[in-house]
């Protein structure tokens, strides 16, 4: 039998939709960033993506395993932008390169809720360097989840004087809850995507009874995941629990098919494209 290749987010959130995954005969399972999970798609490296959901829009055409997301229907803890001034006066973001789906929820919250169009880099995800150059960060993932922004101190530059400069207070912007101020929806930044025919019904029906049962385990996901670092494992759980939602029902599509909405308005994406399943 020929193995369905899975392209994975390796990050925390996405462990649940994963869970067993690994040792079932039928997938091969690798993990990436998300980022890297697109370009793998986008590339037939894999067959399956658990890509970001922008990604959709640029690659293919095609089609979502039914009901199974990454999501969230309030404050997500793990995407945030971390600013050294109130979002009105920010004028240049860095972004986690790590990053797809957030930098264009970024994007889309800059141009239509925030009322602002700061300059854009790109930089990997270490909030001090970030903001030693601009005035914003987006993190997203693990980083963002497990940062303590109190005690972000960006780096000085050296080439103003050797006086260190007084640290501005950082800011945590969490923009799942701000897309839920916005739209009143959920947003979902994941899910599982290839191309038509790459899936049979009963791979379709793997991929949601492992979102299942890690769903209904937050606990032992986080403990598992953790295994090296224990004292994370306990906001691992209530994260999962609490923040991560991990279905694509009816609200989840409307919340969808406004970002893309939004995004094309923007100019982030050519067009907001149709949505269609396995």
């Amino acid at each position: 039998m020929t193995r369905i290749r899975l392209g994975a987010v390796g990050y925390l959130n996405a462990r649940p939709a994963v869970f067993g995954l690994d040792h079932t005969p039928q997938f091969d399972v690798r993990f990436d960033v998300p980022s890297k999970c697109a370009a793998l798609l986008h590339a037939g490296a894999t067959d399956l993506g658990l890509i970001p959901s922008i990604e959709f829009l640029r690659g293919g055409p095609y089609r979502i395993v039914p009901d199974v997301a990454i999501a969230s229907d309030g404050p997500v803890a793990s995407v945030a932008l971390y600013t050294t001034k109130p979002i009105a006066e920010v004028r240049s973001i860095a972004m986690d390169t790590s990053s797809r789906t957030s930098v264009a929820l970024t994007q889309v919250l800059c141009s239509r809720h925030f009322k602002i169009a700061p300059t854009v880099t790109h930089h990997r995800p270490d909030a001090e360097e970030m903001l030693a150059g601009c005035d914003a960060a987006l993190i997203i993932g693990d980083a963002a989840l497990l940062l303590d922004h109190k005690k972000v101190r960006p780096k000085a530059d050296a080439a103003f004087d050797r006086q260190a400069p007084l640290q501005p207070d950082i800011q945590k912007i969490d923009l799942g809850e701000v897309w839920k101020a916005m739209t009143g929806l959920p947003f979902v930044y994941a899910f599982w995507a290839g191309r038509p025919g790459v899936l049979a019904a009963d791979d379709v029906a793997a991929l949601q009874h492992a979102r299942d049962e890690g769903e209904r385990q937050p606990e032992r996901v986080s403990r598992e995941y953790f295994a090296d670092a224990p004292e994370h494992v306990a906001v691992g759980a209530r994260y999962l629990r609490d923040n991560i939602k991990y279905h694509l029902g009816a609200a989840e599509r409307a919340g969808l098919e406004a970002f893309y909405r939004y995004a094309a308005e923007a100019g982030v994406v050519a067009s907001a494209g149709r949505v269609e399943f396995y």
